[in-house]
């Protein structure tokens, strides 16, 4: 097996001198008199954007932006984004003027902003050019209403007005006060802001406590809206100095973000309050974050901005168009509806693009997808960000036939009171029967020239068609006007359907982060991003919006943790479910009863239908295929193997489920013998050998059945596996799949549970046996268990030897598995000796060009480099990778192994950019093959990591170094080998930035962990105590230094 090398990083004994800066905290001037209006501060090169500043309390629309002379928005931004206009908006917000400073007043200087702006925009011909707004302080409240009033100004002598907020594309908050979820009232947010400023007893608090509650209910009018813009939540990291000498966080995290805002990032600022807006340099690391978020801002408005003015001159055409007859006020009424709505852009574009047409002629479109997935939540969406381009939008609830005919009724009074002298419409609304108001409705909805409206037909779920024999099921296409025009927009679950009009998808939530927004806007608990039961809930959750709306509703109501709640899902699912709270949203529906209905359903009409959904319980949700289920079918149940037989089978047998919406591809599939085994079976059995192309591709897809496997019958089920030789192979090679995931927990459990089964089943020395032992020697030595390590390979060779004889191939393996045991030991002589026996044997029984043969030339390279053989190792390097590029290909895993280490012989030589090309190499290859956590990415990261510090890029040393150890802490746990290097290195990395209490605590951390793991006299140990020594020497501490170089040149003559 290859080995995976890093360096060890031996700082010299000499360091730089080096100057902390010094913390100035700058005040803004409180005397001068503010200037008010725009000012033009870069008029950019061919201009296709504006960006607005506005500044906050006691601010002016050019100091609150500098320092050092420097103001970042005239003299550093325009080269990042030469194509901006770039503007400052001051207004009166002295604190010395009590009678201004109160949220009425901050309020109504939005109305100024957007007067101001609008001038501006007309006079320079640019009234529909995409605006970016940045809004220090409570200068984002000025922002928030003058988007509010623009919002308001629809028709009438402010129209031109709207044309802010249209053009609007994104805001940058920058220490904003929100309302957030955390109980932190908005008026105690602003007297914090005032504090700077003014001493507590000062008038103008009063004013700001007494309108607060005022101003919260007319920024209620803002969450409505917010969706319309992509927003940053910058906040400060560092307390300001305020009166009296205190320093409090003036606007904290919680308070700066909004919880479960849509299209929303957080941006953690460098500085306290007043210094979070003042940028000296480009260097400084505030403004290379706010800049690189405003470019992105800029390069994405134009394009977003200009389809969003042409949608609006599209409506005001159309709208010239209609006659008022057949206009009806846009209502929503007793129709649920979210306040946050996430996500789902992909969804709503494909809707828009379906209703292209004028009405004229008919568009029928179908929202197909599972119960609960968020599809009425999306057609309430569409039509609230579309209203204006319909005549009329009418609600109906197609539950039952029975429901749809009352909303024909309903939806009869509505139209007659809006056109009360209209004797068609009287006489719908006074009818007695309701089929007669259906007719009459259809005959309204069919006049020529009414067709601008929409009707959405919601939970067509139970449609009458051929096969289906319920007698509650009815053709919704009786409902449909005579006349072929206007816009029909359906949800249902039934995918035959989709016979009638365009399909639009509607699947599970793939970015965890808006189901982690659906999660905190219901259960108005805050910082769930940074939970991580709130992560492994909602991964649970599987971006079913139902399911997550469930289990915030329920959390909203409770004091229980997200930790117990996790606990309590997972135990008792069901039982969580029925005690959770009713769903407004979602009328009499629970999660439990919306799945239970359909499968119910299902059983009625296809036996072998339910069995297949539940053997699916046993796999992971996504992603079952034929091949995956055919796996399984040697000695599989009758009605299982006819199932798989053939892939016309297959597909037959889900077809029902299908019609169901309970899955969303034909890819899965249950009897006598347990269905946790079975799907045991076909998991374990379609785990790739390494001489399959890309075999790791399958593996990663494998991953998550693996998972399901591993919890349904290790952690839930005491099953008797040694008369089932087909289960027990398939947990072995469900350990090597998590041992090349780098899972090693998991790899342990799967070898153990497998060696048990197998010394039940067979003799000790039975080569299946063997095979197990020797992969629990190679776990054991990643896992640096290394007393284990040794004592399963030798019960693994002296069982080979006897059972094979020395020279077979299998004995080898454990002869090269043996040989990097004693290299890691430090003992080299063993190691050679090994590496030698299993060389001449590989290359007499596979040729010298074998990948088995490969992988031994390629540890003895590394050998060769422990022992300062440089020439030697890179001749072995060479030969290990010309030959696996050969056998395996570039991006093979394998072949990546010897590339990273040819970069650590690069690096030892000082060929550092041939270094930095390997390292750059394998890194791509192996976050490619197996993402970005996983350990052999880790190794290369850490690398990297010592390349930058030697090239002294101390910053981005620090970034690799910090990913690698986290990474490796939660793959091997803080204890582990590989998780110390990466300790010592950071301990270098510290001394050398003179952080010499962080490196001292790192290099004790990585001594103390090296003695338990390696004794006090390896290798890697003496380079920790020598480490040691260098710091102590730095630090004055001479007799420290001493014993610690004194220690590691002893043990190092010895060795």
């Amino acid at each position: 097996m290859p080995s995976s090398r890093w360096l060890k990083d031996i700082r010299p004994k000499y360091k730089e001198a080096t100057s902390l800066p010094i913390k100035v905290a700058f005040s803004e001037s409180t005397y001068e008199p503010l200037p008010y209006g725009l000012i033009v501060l870069a008029e950019g090169l061919d201009p296709a954007l504006d960006i607005v500043a506005v500044h906050g309390l006691n601010g002016h629309y050019e100091k609150t932006w500098t320092t050092n002379n420097v103001n970042w928005l005239r003299d550093l931004l325009p080269s990042d984004i030469p194509n901006a206009r770039i503007l400052s908006w001051g207004y009166d917000a002295n604190t010395h003027s009590t009678s201004q400073i109160s949220c009425q007043y901050l309020y109504n200087h939005a109305t100024t902003l957007v007067s101001d702006l609008c001038l501006k925009r007309r006079l320079t011909k640019t009234r529909t050019r995409p605006i970016i707004f940045v809004a220090h302080s409570l200068g984002g409240i000025v922002v928030k209403s003058a988007l509010i009033h623009s919002e308001a100004a629809r028709r009438g002598a402010l129209e031109e007005h709207r044309s802010i907020k249209l053009s609007t594309y994104g805001i940058l908050f920058m220490g904003t006060p929100h309302q957030g979820g955390s109980g932190v009232h908005l008026g105690e947010l602003m007297l914090q802001v005032a504090s700077i400023f003014v001493t507590a007893d000062d008038k103008i608090l009063k004013h700001l406590e007494r309108d607060s509650e005022w101003l919260q209910q007319q920024l209620g009018q803002y969450a409505p809206i917010s969706n319309d813009f992509v927003t940053k939540f910058a906040y400060e990291m560092f307390p300001t100095r305020i009166a009296l000498g205190k320093e409090i966080m003036v606007v904290p995290q919680a308070s700066a973000i909004v919880p479960g805002a849509t299209n929303a990032e957080p941006v953690a600022i460098p500085a306290d309050h007043l210094n979070m807006v003042k940028f000296a340099s480009r260097q400084n690391g505030g403004y290379e974050t706010v800049s690189g978020h405003l470019q992105l801002l800029a390069e994405e408005a134009p394009e977003a901005i200009g389809a969003r003015w042409e949608e609006q001159d599209r409506i005001g055409k159309a709208q010239a168009n209609v006659k008022e007859d057949f206009t009806v006020p846009f209502s929503l009424s007793g129709i649920a509806e979210t306040q946050n709505f996430v996500g789902r852009k992909e969804e709503l574009a494909k809707i828009k693009e379906a209703f292209q047409g004028d009405g004229s002629q008919r568009t029928v479109v179908l929202l197909h997808g599972l119960g609960g997935i968020g599809k009425t939540q999306l057609a309430v969406t569409f039509v609230k960000e579309h209203r204006d381009t319909y005549s009329a939008i009418f609600w109906l609830n197609g539950k039952n036939e029975g429901t749809l005919k009352q909303s024909f009724a309903v939806m009869a009074n509505r139209l007659y009171k809006e056109y009360p002298s209209s004797a068609l419409l009287r006489t719908a609304a006074e009818a007695k029967d309701v089929d007669q108001i259906v007719v009459i409705i259809r005959q309204w909805l069919s006049a020529k020239e009414n067709h601008r409206w929409m009707l959405v037909f919601d939970n067509i779920d139970n449609p009458k068609l051929p096969g289906n024999k319920d007698p509650q099921a009815y053709d919704v296409r009786l409902y449909f006007p005579e006349a072929y025009q206007g816009s029909i927009l359906i949800t249902t679950r039934s995918s035959r359907l989709r016979e009638i009009g365009k399909v639009v998808s509607v699947r599970k939530l793939v970015d965890i982060r808006e189901s982690i927004a659906i999660l905190t806007s219901t259960s108005g608990r805050v910082n769930l991003d940074r939970d991580t039961y709130a992560r492994d809930l909602v991964n649970e959750l599987d971006g079913l919006p139902l399911a997550l709306t469930t289990a915030g509703a329920f959390l909203s109501q409770v004091s229980t943790s997200l930790e117990d709640y996790f606990h309590h899902y997972r135990t008792s699912w069901l039982k969580v479910q029925q005690t959770s709270p009713e769903l407004l949203l979602y009328e009499d529906r629970a999660l439990y009863t919306t799945w239970n209905l359909s499968f119910k359903h299902i059983q009625s009409q296809n036996e072998s239908a339910g069995n297949l959904l539940r053997l699916w319980a046993y796999f992971d949700n996504q992603d079952v295929w034929f091949q995956l289920l055919a796996a399984g079918s040697e000695g599989s149940p009758v009605w299982f193997a006819t199932i798989v037989n053939d892939e016309l089978s297959f597909n037959e047998a889900i077809r029902l489920l299908c019609d169901h919406a309970l899955i969303e591809s034909l890819e899965m599939s249950g009897g006598e013998i347990s269905m946790a085994i079975l799907a045991l079976i076909c998991v374990g059995l379609a785990v790739p050998t390494k001489d399959v192309p890309e075999y790791w591709v399958k593996e990663r897809r494998l991953l998550p059945h693996a998972d399901k496997c591993y919890e349904s019958v290790y952690n839930t089920i005491n099953l008797e596996f040694q008369d089932n030789r087909n289960a027990l192979n398939a947990i072995h090679n469900l350990g090597s799949l998590y041992a090349d995931q780098g899972k090693m927990a998991e790899a342990e459990a799967m070898y153990r549970r497998t060696l048990e089964g197998y010394e039940k089943a067979w003799p000790l020395e039975h080569t299946s046996t063997l095979a197990t032992v020797n992969s629990l020697g190679i776990l054991y030595k990643n896992q640096g268990k290394m007393a284990e390590a040794e004592a399963m390979y030798r019960r693994a060779l002296e069982g080979k030897e006897k059972a094979w004889g020395p020279e077979h191939t299998s004995t080898l393996d454990t002869v090269n598995n043996l040989g990097s045991l004693y290299n890691d030991q430090g003992k080299m002589a063993e190691a050679e000796a090994m590496y030698r026996r299993a060389l001449e044997g590989y290359e007499k029984a596979w040729g010298p060009e074998h990948t088995s043969t490969l992988d031994t030339v390629n540890n003895l390279g590394s050998l060769y480099v422990d022992q300062g053989k440089m020439a030697e190792a890179e001749a072995m390097y060479r030969r290990a990778l010309e030959g696996k590029e050969k056998a395996w290909g570039p991006e093979h895993t394998s072949t990546l192994d010897t590339v990273n280490n040819l970069g650590v012989l690069y690096a030892d030589q000082g060929k550092m950019a041939e270094a930095e090309a390997m390292y750059r190499r394998a890194l791509e290859g192996y976050e490619k093959a197996w993402g970005p956590e996983h350990t052999s990415t880790l190794d290369t990261v850490n690398n990297l990591g010592i390349l930058y510090k030697i090239q002294g890029k101390m910053a981005e040393a620090e970034a690799m170094y910090r990913r690698a150890l986290e990474g490796k802490e939660k793959a091997w746990g803080p204890e582990h080998t590989s998780t110390l290097d990466t300790v010592n290195n950071l301990g270098v990395l510290y001394a050398d930035q003179g952080k010499m209490a962080e490196a001292e605590a790192m290099h004790r951390r990585a001594l103390e962990g090296y003695e338990k793991a390696w004794g006090p006299e390896h290798a890697s140990t003496l380079d920790t105590v020598n480490n040691l020594g260098v710091l102590y020497t730095d630090q004055g501490k001479m007799a420290e230094a001493e014993a610690m170089f004194r220690r590691a040149l002893e043990g190092k003559e010895k060795a």
